[in-house]
């Protein structure tokens, strides 16, 4: 098996309820990502659908994909080669992203009701006693859930939708960085920290607080990068 058909087996889940074509292009994406398919990579879709015995369809479909989100580039006569994301795109990810969520979170602490800092709460302390049970994926979920409603109730649809592009491309890495229960523990800490101070209704404290938890994440989502470079590239 070649090591780029085996290095996107791995990350291909079959038993997901979805077509073909979307696990072919959720496979591809998450190793190319995590790069474990080297920028300046090649991918040759005949041979990878050869080897994996899937037709050439859903490949193409997932390169077309790729292409738009600018993580492989469609070289005329060469063909499909990786960009991914390199340290650089992920510090350029974290700028934008604190600039964004800063406004999102302020502007969701001014629209917000009773009942909509009782959803937030709530929420927080699901998260909770998830951490205490140690039941990780379900933490991770209810951490995107936190972001995600804040969105939601700043009522700034088409920032949602930026923003969430964003993370994606550093999720990988941020459920890596966050297994650790010391991390999490501090990663709840400060949405707890966040939740307060959008209920307060302080907008320089919480703006403070927004970048202070965006530059921790961003070290540790940084470090996990380099790490897994060093790793992919023995």
């Amino acid at each position: 098996m070649s090591t780029i058909s085996e290095a996107v087996g791995k990350n291909l889940d079959l038993g997901e309820n979805l077509p073909l074509k979307e696990l072919v292009y959720k496979a591809f994406r998450k190793t190319i990502i995590l790069g474990e398919i080297p920028a300046g990579q090649r991918i040759n879709e005949k041979e990878f659908s050869e080897v994996m015995n899937i037709s050439r369809t859903p490949i193409r479909y997932a390169m077309q994909k790729l292409v738009e989100e600018g993580l492989v580039d469609h070289v005329l006569g060469v063909g499909i080669i990786v960009k991914g994301i390199s340290i650089n795109d992920a510090h350029e990810i974290y700028a934008i992203r604190k600039s964004l969520d800063v406004l999102a979170t302020i502007t969701a602490m001014k629209e917000m009701s009773i009942d909509d800092f009782k959803e937030l709460k709530d929420l927080l302390e699901e998260t909770e006693t998830l951490n205490e049970r140690n039941e990780i994926d379900q933490v991770l979920q209810k951490f995107s859930d936190f972001n995600e409603l804040i969105y939601e109730k700043s009522k700034m649809l088409r920032l949602k939708s930026i923003v969430m592009k964003l993370r994606e491309y550093l999720v990988y890495f941020r459920d890596i960085s966050i297994r650790s229960k010391e991390r999490r523990d501090k990663a709840l800490h400060e949405h707890w920290l966040i939740y307060q101070c959008m209920l307060d209704q302080k907008e320089e404290q919480l703006s403070l607080l927004i970048t202070e938890h965006l530059d921790y994440s961003q070290k540790f989502i940084i470090k996990e990068m380099e790490k897994h470079l060093h790793e992919t590239t023995k």
